[in-house]
């Protein structure tokens, strides 16, 4: 920014896509005064450089009439710098923790397993982005969802269709002037916004288009099919309007994973303030089973964290003193206290939330396809009309009663009513078919761009993987498996920790009957003990195990190879006996193979991008037959993706997690799993909602087939009219037959639209 410049931050309201992001910015650009104006969707706000004299205060008029309004966002200042990276301190996270050895992760504070539930302690939903506002809150005449301008339209729109359509079967003489003001009332907005555009130097908007369809189709007879085309296309931006909010709603959920308040030392006690007044240095201490407030560095305690939602790793991390811990993660049962090593502007969430955003605005925009035809077709047929009109008669002494009667034959076939519909009714019917087989497609543009993919990026836990540990293995050495899965279990009882509901889920499976189990006590990463049935029982990790009891050099064989094909191996040992041992691991889906063969097989390259271990993800890549990157935190994955597109490749990313997300915004098409967080279903561009691999291909197969039909569409709509316009020049045909070109054209690219629904997968 130059001297003398300052910036203007507002708050945008009706702002659905990049096209609207266009029109903001050249309104914003033309006042005097202003340097640069700078539109973001995914935040919905208006960045104005200017003079610190220009007057701005005609700026929300001039919008107004767009359907757009403006407020200050005098909260907040203007961002001119992305946010600093975290201290090397929270990035370091032992991933040689657990996945494949470590049982440590059992860490509580007096019983095995038997303290809190992670699921008991949500995340605040109302909780501030710490530090990190950026304007998400109510947008101006923002309500419920039927209380903005957009919806009242809509309605009042539909409203009128109904009562014309009913009317009009009791009194047919009178329907067409009810149809006409039906439409009119949906048009006359529309057509003021069309007005608006034009004045800024925009005359073709797809508002343009809508406009000149409509009156085209009440010229040539079709009030109805104008009052009906009037209407859907309220429904479309309405309904664009709603997936647009529903996405800002992603980044919201996202900064609301860390906690408002924080227990800080102050005087040799804690007390509770605000965490976003936390500062680099401050000493906060972390409850059993509360979200850690801030990225920072443990000074005491050691204890297992939920650090699913930032890295994706599948089991709990055991963390002790030294060791980095993220802001928003979980801590385990047992009392941390942390240094601060960033402050809430800079924590972990709130640099992820600035990836998604800044991934969001860098994504090429796809335009409207209308809107590109609009800009040569809508024009190319005024001027021909004009031109068949006056030339003959002027130049080459043609009669002008003919001449005129074929130029408004030919604007009669230009009417775009078809052309306007070929595209809309595709998408419409491409988007029903995917929702029949639950693949949830945001928009036209979504649709498009799948079937351009030429690489798959897939997260491991929870997309390729069930997302929860099973036991794969019962190892049998001093007492039989079932015995050593029976005691195991009684140590595990009530935990709701992921590997110790494995063990149990699998004690039930075998219909074992577990006994209970007495002074239960966990050892800080190393594992539980208990006694059950008068035996001392220990399970825990290998490397604890083996500080307990001898490991001979066939059993150290046989765990490390456990160890290598990605298993959690735990021991079970009795008094001072090596009972036996039981290995877990986070299984993959039972169709991940077979889906991502199917993607293979439509010439797509596939790689997985996943925060788990090495060890762990290399085992599953190996079985899957998948590429592999793994030990990756949100940004890795996020600058993997942009590596790849900047390769030219199209790039769909495949995730459940909040550690997704920014990858998953940075791709051209981001698609979440069934299941996964909210954060990731509202980030990304398309759900697969059954959660089956095999569904990524067939968004492929439905996104090419859709593209095939909108193509097939625009050229009959335009192969008809370029018939029948050579025809009418001739002389061939004249008005009423230009009539049936437009109204057949508008029902054959219907009919074709509409086959897609009968091919709605295997």
């Amino acid at each position: 920014m130059t001297a003398g410049q300052v910036q203007t931050r507002y708050r945008v309201s009706g702002m659905d896509c990049a096209s609207c992001a266009a029109k903001i910015e050249a309104v914003a650009s033309r006042l005097d005064g202003v340097a640069e104006a700078s539109v973001s969707v995914a935040a919905a706000t208006l960045v104005v450089r200017h003079d610190s004299g220009a007057d701005l205060s005609a700026l929300p008029a001039r919008l107004k009439p767009m359907g757009y309004g403006l407020a200050l966002a005098n909260a907040e200042p203007a961002r001119t710098s992305a946010p600093a990276a975290a201290p090397e301190a929270c990035c370091n996270h032992d991933h040689g923790a657990h996945g494949g050895h470590d049982h440590g992760g059992h860490d509580h504070a007096d019983h095995p397993h038997a303290g809190h539930d992670h699921s008991s302690h949500p995340p605040d939903r109302d909780a501030p982005a710490a530090g990190h506002d950026h304007a998400h809150g109510a947008e101006p005449g923002e309500g419920g969802f039927w209380s903005n301008g957009k919806a009242r339209l809509t309605l009042a729109s539909g409203a009128a269709f109904a009562a014309a359509f009913l009317a009009g079967l009791i009194l047919p003489q009178v329907q067409t002037p009810l149809f006409i003001a039906a439409m009119l009332v949906g048009l006359v907005p529309i057509a003021r916004r069309a007005f608006a555009a034009a004045a800024v130097g925009m005359p073709f908007t797809i508002e343009t288009l809508m406009t000149i369809a409509a009156v085209g189709a009440v010229i040539i007879g079709a009030a109805e099919e104008a009052a009906a085309v009037v209407f859907l296309f309220l429904v479309g931006e309405l309904l664009e309007g709603f997936a647009a909010g529903r996405a800002r709603d992603g980044i919201k959920a996202l900064a609301a994973l860390v906690p408002k308040t924080a227990l800080v030392a102050r005087g040799g006690d804690f007390v509770e303030v605000p965490a976003a007044q936390l500062a680099v240095g401050d000493t906060i201490l972390v409850r059993p089973g509360d979200r850690i407030a801030a990225d920072g560095e443990i000074v005491a305690g050691e204890g297992g964290i939920d650090e699913s939602m930032v890295t994706g790793e599948s089991a709990p991390v055991t963390k002790g003193v030294g060791a980095g811990v993220f802001a928003g993660t979980v801590n385990g049962d047992a009392a941390l206290t942390v240094r601060v090593t960033a402050t809430a502007e800079d924590n972990t969430i709130a640099r992820v939330v600035k990836l998604v955003e800044e991934a969001q605005e860098a994504r090429a925009p796809t335009e409207r396809l209308i809107d590109r035809f609009s800009r040569i077709y809508t024009p190319a047929v005024v001027v021909i009309g004009a031109l068949v009109a006056t030339v003959p008669p002027l130049l080459l002494g043609g009669d002008w009663g003919e001449w005129v009667y074929k130029g408004l034959a030919i604007l009669l076939i230009g009417c775009p009513c078809a052309l306007v519909i070929s595209t809309p009714a595709a998408i419409a019917s491409g988007l029903s078919a995917g929702a029949r087989r639950g693949l949830l497609l945001k928009g036209g543009a979504v649709l498009e761009t799948a079937g351009k993919v030429t690489v798959v990026c897939l997260d491991k836990t929870g997309t390729l993987t069930e997302g929860r540990p099973k036991v794969t293995d019962v190892i049998g050495l001093a007492l039989p498996e079932l015995e050593v899965l029976r005691l195991a279990a009684a140590l595990e009882g009530g935990s709701s920790h992921p590997l110790a509901k494995a063990i149990l889920d699998r004690a039930a499976a075998d219909g074992l009957s577990i006994p209970a189990a007495s002074d239960g006590r966990a050892l800080g990463g190393r594992g539980v003990t208990g006694i059950v049935e008068g035996r001392e029982v220990f399970l825990g990790s290998v490397a604890a195990g083996a500080a307990r009891v001898a490991l001979d050099p066939q059993t150290e064989d046989r765990l490390a190879g456990l160890n290598d094909e990605g298993k959690t191996v735990s021991l079970v040992i009795v008094g001072d006996v090596l009972a036996g041992a039981i290995a877990m691991r986070d299984e993959p889906r039972a169709d991940a193979a077979a889906g991502l063969a199917a993607l293979k097989e439509r010439g797509l390259r596939t790689m997985m991008l996943t925060g788990d271990n090495a060890r762990t993800a290399a085992a599953i890549g190996r079985a899957l037959g998948i590429e592999v990157r793994a030990g990756l935190l949100p940004e890795d994955k996020q600058r993997i993706v942009s590596e790849l597109k900047r390769q030219g490749d199209i790039v769909a990313k495949v995730g459940d997690g909040i550690n997704d997300a920014p990858a998953l915004a940075a791709a051209d098409i981001g698609i979440a799993m069934g299941g996964g967080t909210d954060v990731a279903l509202e980030t990304a561009d398309a759900a697969v909602l059954h959660g089956r691999v095999r569904d990524i291909a067939g968004m492929i197969d439905l996104s090419r087939r859709t593209m095939r039909n909108i193509r097939q569409n625009i050229g009959i709509s335009l192969g008809l009219k370029a018939v029948f316009l050579v025809t009418t020049v001739a002389g061939i045909t004249g008005l009423w037959p230009a009539i049936l070109a437009d109204t057949g054209a508008t029902v054959l690219v219907t009919a074709n639209a509409l086959r897609l629904l009968r091919r709605t997968g295997e």
